[in-house]
């Protein structure tokens, strides 16, 4: 049995990785840690995920969380993924990382933990959506700066981040094609008299509105004729079912910072 501990258990992806580990039959929860102003403190984690009993009790105390957790899920906030990081480095847990909207010394933070223990890091855990960004990155390459590259996300209204993390990948691996940083080559909306696009340039369109879980397309241009890759997700679960595919991956791994297509297979483009 792995035992598993997840930090951000009372969260809607915290509730929906618990459902996941109730139904796997090799995995354990063992920890399950929220913030100390959680006024669900105290209850049993299970219970407050509604899946049932589970003798764990939400706690505000990392140590205790961590201290019987072989691997460990995140899905907090980006002020809490450096102390996190810490923890499970003091604990020798695996960390698995899905907080989106990380900044460069969180970042860095999650580089020098990995140095000790191993650490996949995704900004989107979806199997689906990672298959989906590997067809992306090949499409890149393939089509080249012949097309004109737009990226349009949608996600549900409480979301506070913008582009998504998701979408920031891929125009990442869009730019990495044309071998150029995304930061020199993204156009983050238009309004007004824009001129003409200018070419070799990423956009990006957000939409936020109703219970959206999360929704990407990349469309390619040209004159002659249009690509479109997308990917829609129907239910948070995705997210999760990819998190806990990737902790079992993850615990056999050495010290290290993986990312998703690294649990996958599927190589680097």
């Amino acid at each position: 049995m792995l035992k598993v501990a997840v930090l951000g258990a009372s969260g809607r992806m915290g509730k929906a990785i618990l459902a996941c580990l109730v139904e796997a039959d090799d995995l354990t929860l063992v920890g399950a840690v929220t913030e100390p102003s959680d006024p669900a403190l105290g209850d049993d984690a299970g219970e407050l995920a509604g899946v049932g009993t589970l003798g764990v009790p939400l706690t505000d105390d990392r140590a205790h969380g961590l201290h019987a957790a072989q691997v460990a899920i995140d899905f907090t906030l980006p002020a809490a993924a450096e102390a996190n990081a810490r923890a499970c480095v003091d604990h020798g847990t695996a960390l698995v990382v899905g907080t989106t909207g990380l900044a460069e010394q969180q970042l860095r933070t999650l580089e020098t933990a990995a140095q000790t223990i191993p650490i996949v890091y995704a900004r989107n855990m979806s199997v689906g959506v990672n298959v989906f960004m590997d067809l992306v990155s090949r499409a890149a390459v393939a089509l080249g700066s012949d097309y004109d590259v737009e990226i349009i996300e949608a996600h549900h209204r409480q979301k506070v981040d913008a582009p998504s993390g998701t979408a920031l990948d891929l125009g990442e691996r869009v730019a990495a094609a044309t071998g150029r940083a995304l930061d020199d080559l993204a156009i983050h909306g238009r309004h007004g008299h824009t001129g003409p696009r200018v070419p070799g340039t990423i956009g990006f369109s957000v939409i936020r509105a109703g219970s959206i879980v999360g929704d990407h397309t990349v469309m390619f241009a040209a004159p002659e004729e249009r690509i479109e890759l997308s990917h829609h997700a129907i239910d948070r679960k995705s997210f999760a079912r990819g998190a806990v595919r990737a902790a079992r991956w993850l615990a056999a791994q050495p010290p290290g910072l993986y990312s998703m297509a690294d649990v996958l297979g599927l190589g680097h483009n």
